[in-house]
């Protein structure tokens, strides 16, 4: 039977889901989005995305990807995205779905992924953002933390930065693109990679933090990756909530969206 791959771009706050995939007991971007989808369907519809997030990490512009027949997916791409966000909760929006060619997949033909984290120096803040930017109370040297972030590129083994959980069957990963910097108040740990392990950007960030407060070397990134490990009792993991899945990149293009705090800004 011939099908139709559906591409989405999709947005979302993290805050109140157990991250994308599926789960069992607990709310997922991906329950969320197939039944919202099944039911402008009239079909049972399973997705597929781009890159992991896990629970409280958003996404600007994740890509979504689903097969139907090509008599129930063969309407307007505009009925998709409508059809979509009126059965969606208003922490998920589709902002784009079109047509793609056969054979097209969101996870598997995805040459890259970008995320990107926030961070503030000011005390802990209450409010919109509170779920949305890791608030640090101190102050960090950018210059520092993007001059160590630099020994992270190229592929290599980076055991150092993965969970205990993760299930990948390799830690080996081709950091392409590294880049700390300063944009007014927040800054931007921008990290781009053919694919990424399961909680690898915030380990790294982890890292970073305390070498932009002095409190670390910038070689600690490179000894954490000849050995394998770093203490997590002096560097612990990021937390969720400023981390963003802002891009994919593929044959025809990426898919790319600034985090909101940043969208107006200047930033590329």
């Amino acid at each position: 039977m011939e099908e139709c791959v559906v591409r989405l771009i999709v947005e979302y706050d993290g805050s109140g889901y157990s991250g994308v995939q599926r789960q069992r007991n607990s709310p997922s971007i991906q329950s969320a989005l197939e039944e919202a989808l099944s039911r402008v369907a009239d079909a049972p519809v399973e997705v597929a995305v781009a890159g992991r997030t896990d629970t409280g990490v958003h996404a600007t512009a994740q890509v979504v990807s689903f097969r139907l027949p090509a008599c129930a997916a063969r309407r307007d791409c505009e009925a998709w995205r409508r059809g979509g966000n009126t059965y969606l909760p208003e922490d998920i929006v589709i902002l784009r779905a079109e047509h793609m060619q056969e054979g097209f997949h969101a996870r598997f033909s995805a040459l890259s992924r970008r995320y990107i984290y926030l961070l503030s120096e000011a005390v802990p803040e209450r409010g919109l953002n509170a779920k949305r930017i890791w608030h640090l109370g101190r102050q960090l040297d950018c210059e520092r933390m993007h001059e160590a972030a630099q020994d992270l590129l190229g592929e290599r083994d980076f055991s150092a930065f993965r969970s205990s959980g993760c299930n990948s069957r390799t830690p080996m990963r081709n950091l392409i693109n590294a880049r700390v910097s300063r944009l007014g108040e927040l800054i931007l740990c921008d990290l781009t990679a053919n694919a990424f392990l399961h909680r690898m950007v915030r380990m790294i960030v982890g890292v970073l933090v305390p070498i932009g407060a002095g409190k670390a070397p910038p070689s600690a990134i490179s000894d954490a990756l000849q050995a394998g490990a770093f203490d997590a009792s002096l560097m612990p993991t990021a937390p969720a909530q400023g981390l963003y899945l802002c891009a994919a990149q593929y044959p025809d293009g990426t898919c790319f969206r600034l985090p909101a705090p940043l969208l107006g800004s200047r930033y590329v």
